[in-house]
């Protein structure tokens, strides 16, 4: 039976990248077939459909686990369909959101980082969906803003248990955490998570920090492969700091995780942490790494040898074009869009033929 990819088409310059990496996908390609069940979610459809589009692909992630998506528009208008990414993330009940900052071949990084860097942040709660409100104090001219914020024991464990995983998976340190001598309560629990899962995990290094001192140090970072757990909001900010570190966000894909009883992983929604970048659209200059990427993260979820192989070879030869010197213009280079694409896909045809040649 082949394996089942939900493919969330989006708009703009995200849809063209989409549709780059879906071909490297392609199974003359990568070696594997795969049942890609589309999905149009972009603007136009959403309001067409009322967002109906968007609860029926998050049912079809429910069922199939596996989603790659492309960058989408989120309309201003309060009356407008909004955030097709708030509406999936319910959908699949996400706990954690997932961001690797790595070293791309030839492009400088900032104060000297070279390890990879993973912020392991809330998918939801925190400052995001509070109430808010305004109140005039009685008498007076005097205006107060409110907001009441909320996280919960189960999403701060599937944090902190994901982090710890994949701190191991990577060799990585799990480094830094919330603001708990300041909110012993609400902070607080999220630390009591964090100790106890340091405590089902004692291969694994931990150095906890506050956030302060979290953004603080990692400008004088180098040497260690760091995941940095963090509350939604934080980790908003963080992961944004951490990706520009290594000078591009290119190199980067982001993975939005449902986390199962006993820290299971459940659904995975995998797409670029760039935007739909209107200004590129139609041009054949923007960068497809990053979408690229993203599909080879999501195949690694796959629980097939022959896809965490084709994982690692999408990975591989993706940083390996740039190092030879294929690289569109934002990395200083000249390769179009789609000729970045066609030298990945050669590489990766190369590395897969040579893998079953020695096996």
């Amino acid at each position: 039976m082949k394996p089942s990819i939900v493919v969330l088409e989006g708009d703009q310059t995200g849809q063209e990248l989409l549709q780059q990496a879906l071909r490297v996908l392609e199974p003359e390609v990568a070696g594997l077939e795969l049942e890609l069940l589309r999905f149009d979610l972009s603007l136009q459809n959403r309001r067409r459909s009322q967002n109906r589009v968007v609860y029926e692909a998050g049912a079809a992630m429910r069922e199939h686990r596996l989603a790659l998506k492309a960058a989408t528009i989120t309309p201003d208008g309060r009356d407008d369909v909004g955030s097709p990414n708030r509406i999936l993330r319910e959908e699949i009940n996400a706990d954690v959101i997932l961001r690797t900052g790595r070293r791309i071949p030839g492009v400088r990084p900032i104060a000297g980082v070279y390890a990879p860097i993973s912020v392991v942040r809330m998918a939801r709660d925190d400052a995001y969906g509070a109430k808010e409100w305004r109140e005039n104090a009685a008498g007076t001219v005097e205006e107060y803003a409110y907001r009441t914020e909320k996280i919960s024991r189960k999403v701060c464990r599937s944090v902190a248990e994901y982090a710890f995983l994949h701190a191991r998976k990577t060799g990585s340190k799990v480094f830094g955490g919330p603001k708990f001598t300041v909110s012993p309560i609400y902070e607080g629990m999220f630390k009591e998570e964090l100790d106890a899962a340091a405590q089902r995990f004692p291969d694994v290094r931990y150095e906890p920090q506050l956030i302060d001192a979290t953004f603080a140090l990692l400008l004088a970072t180098s040497g260690d492969p760091l995941v940095i757990p963090s509350l939604n909001r934080d980790g908003d900010l963080l992961s944004d700091m951490v990706l520009q570190m290594f000078g591009s966000i290119a190199g980067a894909e982001s993975m939005v995780i449902s986390i199962e009883p006993g820290g299971v992983v459940g659904c995975v929604m995998a797409e670029a942490p760039h935007g739909t970048a209107p200004s590129l659209q139609g041009r054949n200059v923007a960068n497809p790494m990053a979408m690229i990427l993203a599909a080879a993260g999501l195949l690694s979820y796959l629980e097939d040898s022959r896809a965490k192989r084709i994982s690692r070879s999408i990975y591989e030869a993706t940083l390996e074009a740039v190092f030879d010197g294929f690289r569109t213009a934002d990395l200083g280079g000249g390769a179009k869009t789609d000729e970045f694409t066609s030298e990945v896909v050669r590489r990766v045809r190369n590395k897969n033929e040579v893998w079953a040649t020695l096996s």
